[in-house]
């Protein structure tokens, strides 16, 4: 197989011993929670991570020391990256929809709304939300402001993203 690198027995074995000991620290700080965790072919190791209470440097510092430290590059070398998800990165998990419920979200639905509003519940299966809009006087000329409401299902959303203001 020419021009394709295949990962290594050692590689492997990387893999595992990283994915325990992320798991070991997120079960010491289960204020903390797994987004994403990609190992490379070159044992490049990305992981990103949320909180419940938001993501600090320390937290991030945390993480990387708690796999960095159990780890012997003179076995193998890798190289370790950990981030926290962002501000402007898209809810993927009910937990973080939890975190957030209080702030605004502009949410992207499977049949391709588009919906604006105050994130007010959320659970494993759902979210709901609240906004105002402007709408016709069901009587005479004019507009009046109603208070809109949705429930969507976690399952039906493309994207959500939390709405920052400035």
């Amino acid at each position: 197989m020419r021009g394709r690198k295949v990962p290594s027995f050692y590689s492997c074995m990387l893999k595992n011993k990283v994915e325990e000991l992320l798991q070991n620290a997120l079960e010491e700080r289960q204020d903390l929670f797994l987004i994403s965790f990609t190992f490379g072919l070159d044992n490049a190791i990305k992981i990103v991570i949320d909180g419940d209470k938001g993501v600090l440097v320390e937290d991030c510092m945390f993480i990387s020391r708690a796999i960095e430290h159990n780890l012997d590059r003179e076995e193998e070398d890798f190289s370790l990256e950990v981030l926290s998800a962002g501000a402007a990165s898209p809810l993927t998990m009910p937990r973080q929809y939890k975190k957030n419920v209080g702030r605004n979200l502009e949410i992207k639905t499977k049949d391709d709304q588009n919906i604006e509003g105050q994130l007010v519940k959320a659970d494993e299966e759902s979210i709901h939300l609240t906004w105002k809009t402007r709408e016709p006087k069901p009587v005479g000329k004019g507009k009046v402001t109603v208070t809109k409401e949705a429930t969507i299902a976690l399952e039906n959303i493309k994207e959500a993203k939390v709405k920052i203001k400035f």
